[in-house]
């Protein structure tokens, strides 16, 4: 997986520069996420890395460190 790759492109969706997505940062308050903004991210998350992800699978992961080691996770 290409971090830097999905980091570009949920900046681009959430309108916001790339290099505030740091693994220690909060995802929540970085995207400023409700529940409508998650389903971006999922899907933005999804077509990057050809995984089927679920809002359900990441509505618990705090920062884009965890959502890393999640989709790391999931392509084993």
């Amino acid at each position: 997986m290409d971090i830097q790759e999905l980091n570009n492109a949920i900046a681009q969706e959430f309108e916001i520069d790339a290099s505030v997505i740091t693994p220690d940062a909060s995802i929540k308050e970085t995207l400023e996420l409700d529940s409508l903004s998650l389903l971006d991210l999922v899907a933005v998350v999804g077509k990057v890395t050809g995984l089927k992800v679920k809002g359900a699978d990441v509505v618990h992961i705090v920062t884009f460190g965890g959502l890393y080691d999640f989709l790391e996770n999931a392509r084993n």
